[in-house]
């Protein structure tokens, strides 16, 4: 998502999360489980683990809550086992879709993702179909207004973390750095006060698809609503590029 539309496409994620707050929980709860299944319940021995709880403390999940999952994580009480798989596909227009699945049920997942792409005239493909069109990376966001340091001094702080890139984009600064560097970058703005509208490690495209007709739009974005609503999808990823008047538009629409 890139361009213009690229900060209008995450306020529409983050909208969306907060307007589902209990999927929300319900779906981090099962990344801190599988997280810690696979690397140990330690956060500071265990990225993802830590990752995970930091989400789910900026998502105000009870610190009980977080305790259980990973305790169901480690089978240290009872839980479900959820195995971790990508699906991969395309909307209208050729837009590269990409899902991080958590399912207890591979072939009833499979079946339902599948229902939802064709519904909206996009279609499941084979794995490996789109992925390779992605990168993973490290993006964070600052929303520009009073009290931020000048843009020299933000770019300084985020080269100083190794970040890979900086951009200056439509009412933001977007940060952009290798998965490792993440958490160093957001530390060190964090530090110097520097809030923060959207951190996350994610799967960046390569390339993008620009998507200009409003009904084509709309079709998209009632896709990318679909999956992000389903209860195995923990996240979705694409590579369409809609202007923000289209995009503000077809969520009106939606209604």
């Amino acid at each position: 998502m890139a361009g213009h539309s690229k900060w209008a496409n995450i306020k529409h994620r983050k909208a969306r999360a907060d307007a589902h707050k209990g999927k929300v929980f319900t779906k981090l709860a099962k990344e801190l489980m599988v997280a810690a299944r696979e690397g140990g319940g330690d956060i500071n021995d265990n990225s993802r683990l830590r990752l995970a709880f930091q989400r789910a403390r900026e998502a105000n999940i009870p610190q009980n809550n977080i305790d259980r999952a990973i305790q169901k994580g480690l089978g240290e009480i009872d839980g479900v086992n959820y195995e971790q798989v990508n699906y991969e596909g395309y909307a209208l227009g050729g837009v590269a879709v990409l899902l991080d699945i958590l399912t207890d049920n591979r072939n009833r997942t499979a079946g339902e993702i599948r229902n939802i792409f064709a519904k909206q005239g996009g279609n499941m493909g084979e794995s490996g179909c789109v992925s390779w069109m992605f990168d993973r990376k490290g993006c964070l966001v600052i929303e520009k207004g009073e009290n931020l340091p000048a843009e020299d001094e933000l770019l300084l702080l985020a080269l100083e973390g190794g970040a890979e890139d900086f951009k200056n984009e439509d009412g933001s600064f977007i940060i952009t750095t290798a998965p490792e560097e993440f958490e160093q970058v957001k530390r060190i703005l964090k530090e110097k006060g520097v809030l923060l509208s959207s951190a996350e490690v994610t799967m960046i495209p390569q390339s993008n698809v620009h998507i200009d007709d409003p009904q084509e739009a709309e079709k998209v974005l009632l896709l990318m609503e679909s999956l992000e609503d389903h209860d195995d999808v923990q996240n979705v990823y694409a590579n369409y590029d809609i202007p923000e008047e289209i995009m503000q538009s077809s969520l009106g629409a939606q209604g």
